[in-house]
């Protein structure tokens, strides 16, 4: 990684740089895909998971066969650690229920705001190299708790038992259908990439089109959903690959910063980690850290990479570190510091920020009862995480007396008038004309 000692302000635009992406070549292929699947629906979806995933699939939905392996394949002891998560994220989520507001405006102008949930809802969960069953929680769990109708998963059929081989009895990893199961998914489709998303926004045949899509995933995916969210369906957010921004003085744990970076780091190839801290002997010996920790991680080759995009900055001031971290806007924040609660009412731009020593983001990633699914690529200036608002639509309702016009309905046609909308006036004149006719 690269070290940046007291580097001035003219310097940050490099530090809070991301990886770059060059997307211009899988574009096409992305609007190649999402037509034929627009086009000729499961048939498509089937072709493409032959193509890509290496499976031939004669059913794309989920029997309750093989939800019932799932069940059996999956020990008793990650059922239980998947049952706490969704309590926490449940808790949370729950926690946040909107109540509606009501404002009299003007005596006679009545307005109110409720929030309604979105009625059909699609879920796309990661598979591969890393399984992502937590995401289903992080996404279904507040999905029927807003009172979703119908909530559609797809993922993508390369569950391998034992890693390699033909798959036995199921095609998608056994803990993906449970937590599926637990958190109250309607129905779960195997089909992957940038074919899941095309059915989710289109509909096929057996694949129902849904009105918003959450859901992480690779480069692909992510063109996917922005290129449907153009005119077909809503997307949770736009995102890039994941991040963590670690800000750390004298009292940090250098072995917990190391450990916190490398868990981020692991995720893909273009992952980055920032450090941004005000020790020199921290920074070096989280360096030594890291290189003792990498050695020991299965996804070591990842890992290594992911750091090759990624900075240690050496600050003057704790406060210094907090304007950098507003800068770079990280998906993830950890303060390992010892005035966490100083620093903490200081950030403006962040996706979810952990407290002190203790509070590692892989705790935020499974159980703590935050949702993971977060904004990355600078996007946390703009954008919040998923939460239980994020499958409710807010609308508004008006009521209006005959006093209510009288209260604003000059002021209607003036405005209107001013705008050239003679049409907008007049809905309003001939309801005070009828107002002043019955008096």
């Amino acid at each position: 990684m690269k070290v940046y000692r007291y580097p001035k302000e003219t310097e940050w635009a490099e530090i809070v740089r991301r990886p770059h992406l060059d997307t211009t070549q899988l574009q096409a292929t992305v609007a190649q895909v999402l037509n034929d699947v627009r086009t000729r629906g499961d048939a498509a979806v089937r072709d493409y998971e032959e193509r890509f995933d290496h499976v031939r699939l004669q059913s794309l939905a989920v029997t309750d066969e093989e939800m019932a392996e799932a069940e059996r394949l999956v020990s008793p002891e990650l059922k239980a650690a998947l049952m706490l998560a969704h309590e926490n994220i449940l808790s949370f989520h729950s926690a946040q229920l909107f109540h509606p507001v009501r404002s009299e405006t003007r005596s006679g102008v009545v307005c109110t705001q409720h929030s309604i949930p979105i009625e059909r809802v699609g879920l796309y969960i990661p598979g591969g190299t890393a399984p992502l069953f937590s995401t289903v929680l992080m996404l279904a769990t507040p999905a029927k708790f807003a009172g979703c109708g119908e909530i559609i998963l797809c993922t993508p059929p390369t569950y391998r038992p034992g890693g390699e081989g033909p798959s036995t009895a199921l095609d998608i990893h056994p803990a993906i259908l449970v937590a599926a199961r637990i958190a109250g998914v309607n129905c779960i489709f195997k089909a992957g990439g940038v074919q899941a998303i095309g059915a989710m926004a289109y509909g096929t045949e057996t694949i129902p089109k849904v009105y918003k899509i959450f859901g992480p995933g690779n480069q692909y995916v992510m063109a996917a959903k922005q290129q449907v969210s153009v005119a077909d369906v809503a997307i949770d957010m736009p995102a890039g690959p994941s991040e963590v921004c670690v800000i750390a003085d004298d009292t940090a744990n250098p072995q917990f910063v190391a450990a916190d970076l490398l868990s981020q780091a692991e995720h893909g190839v273009d992952s980055q980690v920032l450090l941004i801290t005000t020790s020199e002997s921290l920074l070096d010996r989280v360096g030594e850290e890291l290189a003792l920790q990498l050695e020991q991680l299965p996804r070591k080759a990842i890992a290594a990479k992911a750091l090759e995009n990624s900075r240690f900055v050496l600050v003057g001031t704790l406060d210094e570190a907090m304007a950098l971290s507003n800068r770079y806007a990280p998906e993830h924040l950890i303060l390992q510091t010892d005035g966490w609660q100083a620093l903490a009412s200081k950030v403006v731009n962040a996706g979810s920020v952990f407290l002190g020593h203790y509070a590692c983001e892989s705790a935020g990633d499974y159980a703590s009862g935050t949702n993971h699914t977060l904004p990355t690529h600078g996007y946390a200036t703009a954008y919040s995480g998923v939460n239980l608002d994020s499958f409710c639509k807010k609308i508004t309702f008006q009521h209006l007396t005959a006093e209510g016009i009288r209260q604003i309905g000059h002021a209607v046609e003036l405005m209107a008038e001013a705008e050239q909308l003679h049409a907008h006036k007049n809905a309003m004149t001939v309801r005070l004309r009828s107002i002043e006719d019955r008096k």
